[in-house]
């Protein structure tokens, strides 16, 4: 499965498409726009002084990637005799993930998706799909390569030095967030505060437009409220494609400008974006060119 982009979906519909694994007898699912190929067991490289969860570097096609453990990352029995690597592309990070077996792809609404109740150990779980017979759990990869690469995490919580008077006017401006990931949206509203800026943080699309809905209704023009939305493309109950096509849809909101902030930002999602009317799209973790993009729309 090298090339992908033959059956992303249509732009908006609410729909993805997940690639179904298992490790340890439990079923887990990855969206398809992340992954790259899927192959056997290949020479791995051990490095000393590796992140636990790696079990060393492999090259593919020209590229060198770490792969990571699944197993050993998700406290389960490890396998080594017969495995697949599931090879992904995460914010332009390529990496292997060493899983037990590689079923099917299931094609699904993101309103199947539910968010995962709050528990020890679900901060690793973004949300779970129910199939016929049983639950399949979708992980947070973000989290999981910002444990391996500490790089991420600099990239998400860096920012130039700035003028007072820039501060000053950031104060002044709300930014509504819809972003699923409990440790990037922790992250990402941490960061809008130090810049200055006043968030509403929403965990999923639906809760966002719920937000945006209930704002709307207001006699207070919406641009007085808020001035910007940053969303992510993945998120339970509706995604972010489907949010900025519904909010460019809508006659109160339509003049709202949707930064999209996602690891899924490659050249044919980039399109996807751009036909739905997104102002601008943005790679995590570059929180930085996030920042600034935000201030030339809303502050200059």
């Amino acid at each position: 499965m090298q090339d992908n982009e033959g059956i992303l979906l249509e732009t908006g519909t609410n729909e993805f498409e997940i690639i179904e694994f298992s490790v340890d007898n439990i079923f887990y699912g990855i969206n398809v726009a992340k992954v790259r190929e899927i192959i056997n067991p290949i020479p791995i490289t051990p490095i000393i002084n590796m992140h636990p969860y790696v079990d060393g570097l492999f090259t593919l096609r020209g590229k060198v990637m770490p792969l990571v453990n699944l197993a050993r990352c998700l406290s389960s029995n490890e396998k080594t005799d017969l495995h697949k690597i599931i090879v992904c592309e995460i914010n332009n990070f390529f990496v292997g993930f060493k899983v037990d077996t590689v079923s099917r792809i299931y094609r699904i609404s993101w309103t199947q998706m539910e968010p995962v109740p709050n528990m020890s150990g679900s901060d690793l779980v973004v949300g779970i799909v129910k199939m016929d017979n049983r639950l399949i759990i979708l992980l947070d990869f973000e989290k999981i390569l910002a444990d391996i690469n500490p790089e991420m995490n600099k990239k998400m919580t860096s920012l130039p030095s700035v003028e007072p008077d820039l501060m000053e006017m950031r104060k002044s401006k709300t930014i509504l967030i819809a972003e699923d990931s409990h440790m990037l949206r922790d992250l990402l509203i941490n960061t809008l505060h130090t810049a200055g800026y006043k968030t509403i943080a929403n965990e999923t699309g639906q809760q966002a437009w719920d937000k945006l809905l209930e704002l709307s209704s207001i006699e207070k023009p919406i641009h007085e409220q808020i001035q910007l939305v940053i969303t992510d493309i993945e998120m339970p109950q509706m995604d972010g494609h489907h949010l900025t096509k519904k909010i460019k849809e809508h006659e109160q909101l339509k003049s709202l400008p949707v930064v999209i902030f996602s690891s899924l930002i490659n050249p044919e999602m980039r399109r996807k974006g751009e036909a739905l009317g997104a102002y601008a799209q943005v790679t995590k973790p570059e929180i930085e060119q996030l920042i600034d993009i935000v201030d030339k729309k809303i502050l200059l």
